[in-house]
């Protein structure tokens, strides 16, 4: 049943049947989150199954990663929550226009490749954080909200029987596949659960619970603004920080996408799709989104390893707003809690903790506080920020300790340091500490060949041990330097003095 589509530029061998199914399923689980984040930051229920809708085509259409699925994301809508309660809806709109615009130049200076220098401790806490937060977004599902309107758990035979319904669907999820693959596991539990409720009119919270959902068309709608400076230093922080959450989470569920399917996306592409999805939500009334790791996992563990699924569900999820919305809104809850837990379970990075006795202190550390970060302030651009940072400084730490020099004298008094390992901010101390000013003889010879110079700090510790021996009427001289690192000290000649020696019997490649 493998054919080839053609749309637009780009083709691809698919499965219809899989692309059909997976693509009603990631519909049937996208439109409770999306409803739920919408009501969470007080906004109208539409304008997340429009971003739902928007998100998921343009990106589908468009993104640099076949198989993943963007939608009106909490991540995103979590930062502006702020935003619209001081200043409304219409500074919502503005916002996430102006963050579509950050994600565009992103992508357009082709800053996505910046995603590879996230280290892998930061992704299995990003993810785990991740798992932790959607399966307790369903854990929220067992509560109801009173005519007062105030918010209560579940209790006597209501709770049961929505326990009852989530681990019926639980159940179905987790052995179906042993039975057969051809039809996604998460689809047959919805419809089974359905069912079951329908034929035995059993009295259970569904979608119509949360809101109704029917609608029309998303229509083009300008900010209604004033648009001044004041306007922009008001949405600025908001969009840089919507712009930067939405790519960090789009970005690393394209390295998800990459590792589960052994293939390569592109992520300036997808930046570009991103922000181009956000504009569109921003003038048509969407709360804006990103990529969806939950949603991504549903599509890819129904089967499919292309860009239909996508177009489908988001298809979908337009006619289920135009024509549908009765029949889904009887969907009850517990189906599609019980598939977001099961999508919960698989997205923790269970390895993470198998390897955890074998893994260094410092990567421990790091997964832990990223995945605190994520969970406890659902801030996903600071939790990975912070992660990078620490596994920096971390590597900066080792590699500081690495450096070593290697001493001799030669037959004409002449003395050398043969210094192995990089020479930057972190190593210049210990560097320091390894020559000898008072003792050494009128001549020293500093030899680079196992070496690198590597930043401006490095360069000025140069410049001060070759003043200390100036002082003391000696000569320092730089020997087996890299083109590269001749360069960096041809650029800063004006506020440094080194000598450099030239090796008459040595001649340094440059580096490519």
């Amino acid at each position: 049943m493998k054919n080839t589509i053609s749309l637009f530029d780009f083709s691809k061998k698919i499965n219809y049947k899989n692309e059909l199914l997976a693509g009603f399923t990631v519909a049937m689980t996208m439109i409770p989150e999306s409803l739920s984040f919408a009501i969470l930051a007080g906004l109208p229920p539409l304008t997340g199954l429009y971003a739902a809708f928007m998100m998921g085509l343009i990106t589908a259409i468009l993104g640099g990663r076949p198989g993943m699925v963007s939608g009106g994301a909490g991540a995103t809508i979590v930062v502006l929550i702020a935003l619209i309660k001081s200043h409304g809806i219409e500074y919502l709109f503005a916002a996430v226009a102006l963050a579509g615009i950050f994600q565009m130049l992103v992508g357009i200076f082709k800053l996505g490749k910046f995603v590879r220098l996230i280290p892998q401790p930061v992704m299995y806490g990003f993810l785990n954080g991740l798992a932790i937060i959607i399966f307790m977004a369903q854990i929220e599902q067992f509560k109801i909200t009173g005519n007062a309107g105030a918010s209560g758990w579940l209790q006597g035979m209501p709770l049961y029987i929505m326990a009852g319904l989530t681990a019926l669907t639980i159940t179905i999820v987790y052995f179906f596949p042993k039975i057969t693959k051809a039809v996604p596991a998460s689809l047959v539990a919805i419809i089974v659960v359905f069912a079951v409720v329908l034929g035995f009119d059993i009295p259970t919270k569904t979608v119509a619970d949360i809101a109704h959902i029917s609608g029309s068309l998303p229509d083009f709608h300008i900010p209604q603004l004033p648009f001044t400076f004041e306007t922009l230093q008001i949405i600025f922080p908001y969009a840089l920080i919507m712009a930067g959450v939405g790519l960090i989470e789009s970005l690393l569920t394209l390295s998800m996408v990459d590792e589960i399917t052994n293939s390569k996306g592109n992520a300036n592409k997808e930046s570009v799709a991103q922000g181009i999805a956000n504009i569109t939500n921003g003038f048509f009334g969407g709360m804006g989104g990103c990529a969806m790791v939950a949603q991504t996992l549903v599509n890819l563990n129904a089967g499919s390893r292309a860009r239909l699924s996508g177009i489908i569900a988001s298809v979908m999820i337009l006619l289920i707003i135009l024509f549908g919305a009765p029949f889904i809104e009887k969907i009850p809850m517990a189906a599609l809690v019980g598939v977001m837990m099961m999508v919960a379970v698989s997205t923790f990075q269970w390895v993470s903790i198998r390897i955890v006795n074998k893994m260094p202190k410092s990567d421990i550390f790091v997964g832990i506080t990223v995945a605190l970060i994520t969970v406890v302030l659902h801030n996903l651009a600071l939790a990975v920020l912070v992660g990078v940072i620490i596994a920096a400084l971390v590597f900066a730490w080792d590699n500081a300790k690495r450096i070593r020099a290697r001493k001799s004298t030669d037959e004409n008094g002449v003395k050398h340091y043969e210094i192995y390992g990089p020479l930057f901010f972190g190593s210049v101390t210990a560097f320091m500490d390894k020559f000898d000013v008072m003792d050494d003889p009128d001549e020293v010879v500093v030899d680079f060949r196992e070496s690198r110079i590597v930043d401006m700090s490095a360069i000025d510790a140069l410049d001060k041990l070759s003043k200390r021996y100036s002082q003391q009427n000696k000569k320092l001289y730089l020997r087996h330097l890299s083109e590269d690192c001749r360069k960096m000290l041809k650029n800063a000649e004006a506020v440094i003095e080194i000598s450099i020696r030239e090796d008459p019997t040595y001649k340094v490649i440059p580096e490519k």
